[in-house]
């Protein structure tokens, strides 16, 4: 009955907790795996940030590549940060939280958007309109985006 009781309440505390609003992977707080967000803006190009140039929001540590670049992100996160906080745009278009490949991203409408795979970004292209009207619908029912 004990164990009964404990399963109880481990799956009722779970479904109270809204998920984190940026993907940061299991084992760390780093946002998009610690990569640099505004880069993709200015290299267009997945780069790898260093623990030098760190800044929270939404509680989670985004990584850049110069200071130039976190300030940009800094004075602007809505503008640089990814849609969906990081997640995989056609996953949370699906209804679904999903990791994403850091080289699988495109810019569209002024947008950065992120995928699990080279290969689902293909998909989400072929309707990414819809995805996205899907996707922005889903979001913010699917995270608390009260983090600050």
């Amino acid at each position: 009955m004990r164990i009964f009781t404990l399963l109880i309440l481990l799956v009722s505390s779970t479904v109270a907790f809204a998920n984190a609003p940026v993907e940061t992977g299991t084992f760390n707080n780093k946002a998009i795996y610690g990569y640099d967000t505004v880069a993709y803006w200015t290299d267009n190009k997945a780069r790898k940030g260093i623990d030098e140039f760190v800044y929270t929001w939404r509680g989670a540590q985004w990584h850049f590549v110069s200071a130039e670049n976190k300030a940009l992100f800094v004075a602007d996160p809505e503008k640089y940060a990814p849609q969906y906080g990081g997640y995989c745009a056609f996953g949370m278009a699906n209804d679904k939280l999903v990791s994403i490949d850091e080289d699988a991203f495109q810019i569209y409408k002024g947008k950065l958007y992120l995928n699990y795979s080279k290969r689902v970004a293909e998909r989400f292209n072929e309707d990414l309109d819809y995805f996205i009207a899907e996707a922005d619908r889903i979001y913010p029912e699917k995270v608390d985006l009260n983090t600050k």
